[in-house]
């Protein structure tokens, strides 16, 4: 499994409207190139989220169907990108002072990415979940301090 953690400026409130907006999954999820399907119950127990997925000319589409959700608390996900498998994604928000203590787990749940599961493969998903929440954390400290009144 790989666990990548990060402090994010922001309200757990504030982070969960970004995750609970699956339209834009596509500004923070690194390698997303596309969000193709939204479903409207999104983010309840059930609803997918459809993206498609690249690095270079290669793509492929991906579905997260929703496992776990318990409102700016935890979001657990169960991403499929055929013929790679499926892999658990949870995401656990606690509040830290005014702050969000964004915890992310990934792990395999089947096919090839099971076999392949370790410290190499580890490595590579811990460093792409920790781009992936230094952008979740640079929106939503860029919008708190734009919903932050100033005062003179």
């Amino acid at each position: 499994m790989a666990r990548t953690r990060r402090l994010i400026l922001s309200s757990p409130s504030e982070v969960w409207a970004l995750l609970s907006d699956g339209y834009r999954y596509g500004e923070w999820v690194t390698g997303t190139r596309q969000v193709l399907d939204v479903d409207p119950a999104w983010p309840d127990v059930g609803a997918a989220l459809k993206v498609r997925v690249g690095l270079g000319p290669l793509t492929l589409d991906d579905t997260s169907t929703v496992r776990i959700c318990e409102p700016e608390q935890r979001l657990e996900l169960e991403a499929k990108a055929d013929p790679f498998g499926a892999a658990r994604i949870a995401m656990t928000l606690i509040p830290w002072a005014e702050h969000t203590l964004f915890v992310l787990d990934w792990h395999p749940l089947r096919g090839p990415g099971t076999r392949m599961h370790g410290l190499p493969v580890d490595y590579l998903v811990a460093v792409r979940n920790g781009m992936m929440l230094t952008k979740l954390a640079r929106i939503a400290v860029e919008e708190h301090a734009n919903a932050t009144p100033h005062v003179l």
